[in-house]
């Protein structure tokens, strides 16, 4: 029997699994190890709260999680609670699928400032995800600027800017959607270095920007190239940028408006305190489509900053770590002979969803290749025997269900679920 510990129940650590079923059949026990008690990773905390058709993706995980050669173990900290040596002790192979949930730095002055805030740390408190629960945000009254360019921009724009209804049928959660429904910001910038065709927003998100019931998208047609420049782009971009060429022609007629300012780099958040204003450098695209700083410079009023410029994954204690692209040091997902890794861990936040499914056929065919055979390695048997050895209160699949179902009963009107906030609720609810 082949042994393999997978570090991450998102989509990379479920499709690893789901790799690996195939690849060794029957001869294969997968473990799914989670710091939470909670599967699903990005699908549960990253995801939109208002995109819950992306979401249903969690049904085909939870296919695989029912099998009998799959288990979850929830609530234990990998590199901490057990070594990353002490894995791969006991594992054939171990697979780090825990993507990349740390924000970017801005490397700006005054981005310390209260204000400032990461998009994984603002979506991550929408969403209920423990560790943001407590972030509080100052959107009542804020002038809002909201830095980059891709989808996750936009995620956070519609969400401020949602009415009360337009909330209906997501799982928002109880005390974000307090607060986003009682306090309004005053006005919402997405400031971008680059221009409108390079952008990295789909049409589908920017379309939903543009059908909201209190706010208003507006571009700058000065911003805008001639419009047969669209000619040389790819059909979505094209598409995209239609849909800003639309927003140029949009009156100020509702209540919000949200502002694109392209051609803008930040250089330093100001304020007293906290954060007031954000200092911005004009900029110009360079020869290989970059941006180039002009020296001018112009400032906006900010009291909430959202950052939406990429992520890092988090390093482990023991496993080579790429300060630079900030993932694990890899090739093809190899870290060495017996450790791997999958998803934004191995690649960086690049992709969808989906694109972690070949990345787990990748790994599995690696270990294959490495280790034609299995090494007679305790496995599960052996981590359940470090488990009880350390008193550890690990959480199981059958567990989460116990979450799940009372998340659902606990839903507000029109909501699919009031997801628990806190590690102790979440476990709480898994013993019944």
């Amino acid at each position: 029997m082949r042994h393999i510990a997978i570090v991450g129940s998102g989509p990379a650590g479920y499709y690893a699994a789901e790799a690996c079923q195939k690849q060794f059949g029957d001869a294969v026990r997968v473990d799914i190890l989670d710091r939470l008690p909670v599967p699903f990773g990005l699908i549960r905390s990253g995801v939109a709260p208002d995109h819950q058709s992306i979401k249903a993706v969690s049904r085909r995980y939870e296919a695989v999680a029912l099998t009998d050669n799959v288990r979850f173990v929830g609530k234990l900290s990998i590199g901490w609670d057990v070594t990353i040596a002490e894995l791969t002790a006991l594992y054939d192979a171990v697979i780090l699928a825990t993507g990349a949930p740390a924000d970017r730095a801005l490397g700006i002055a005054g981005e310390d400032l209260p204000g400032v805030i990461g998009s994984a740390a603002f979506v991550g408190w929408y969403n209920g995800h423990p560790d943001f629960a407590d972030l509080d945000p100052p959107i009542d009254g804020s002038d809002v600027v909201i830095i980059g360019n891709g989808n996750v921009a936009l995620d956070c724009a519609r969400i401020l800017a949602k009415s009360e209804a337009e909330f209906a049928g997501s799982d928002v959660v109880a005390h974000a959607f307090a607060r986003l429904t009682g306090a309004r910001a005053r006005s919402i910038t997405i400031l971008g270095r680059r221009g409108p065709q390079q952008i990295a927003m789909t049409p589908k998100e920017l379309g939903e920007l543009g059908a909201l019931e209190r706010a208003s998208a507006h571009v700058d047609p000065a911003d805008l190239p001639p419009e047969p420049c669209d000619a040389g782009l790819e059909p979505g971009q094209r598409k995209s940028v239609a849909l800003l060429r639309g927003f140029a022609r949009t009156p100020a007629e509702k209540a919000l408006a949200i502002r694109f300012d392209f051609f803008g780099q930040p250089v330093a958040v100001e304020g007293d305190g906290r954060a007031e204003r954000l200092v911005v450098e004009r900029t110009r695209l360079g020869p290989d489509g970059g941006a180039i700083g002009t020296g001018e410079t112009y400032t906006l009023p900010a009291g909430l900053i959202i950052s939406c410029i990429g992520y890092r994954t988090s390093p482990i204690p023991d496993v080579p770590y790429d300060e630079k692209r900030g993932r694990f040091a890899n090739e093809e997902g190899r870290i060495v002979p017996g450790l791997y890794c999958v998803g934004w861990a191995r690649r960086g936040p690049t992709g969808t969803i989906g694109t972690n499914k070949p990345d787990g056929f990748l790994i599995a065919e690696e270990i294959a290749a490495d280790q034609p055979e299995a090494a007679g390695k305790p496995g599960r048997e052996g981590l359940d025997a470090l488990v009880a050895e350390r008193s550890l209160d690990i959480v199981t699949f059958r567990d989460w269900q116990k979450i799940d179902r009372a998340e659902i009963e606990r839903a507000r009107a029109g909501a699919p679920r009031e997801k628990f906030v806190t590690v102790e609720d979440m476990v709480t609810a898994s013993r019944g």
